[in-house]
């Protein structure tokens, strides 16, 4: 187990980093005295779901029930038309 102090940790985070990829644990001390223990955080490699425009589009279209809604141009236009010209 390695023992590193909060100076250490902060001014030589890199070093630190590396060392706890090794170590796995590292205690933190203050004044000589162990305060605390930062341990490595193994999260899990779930894949990431990615946006397929085909599904979304499926999804719009039995929300919308069929029909197209261009929502967003009606916006911009009105928005368009109330901007005061510079």
């Amino acid at each position: 187990m390695t023992t590193l102090s909060i100076r250490d940790l902060r001014h030589k985070w890199p070093e630190a980093e590396a060392l706890l990829n090794i170590e796995g644990e590292i205690v933190i001390t203050r004044d000589s005295k162990p305060i605390a223990k930062l341990v490595r955080y193994i999260g899990t490699e779930k894949p990431r779901r990615r946006f397929d425009p085909n599904v979304h589009a499926d999804w719009q279209k039995r929300m919308n029930e069929g029909k197209v809604v261009h929502l967003v141009d009606k916006y911009l236009m009105v928005d368009r038309e109330n901007k005061p010209s510079p």
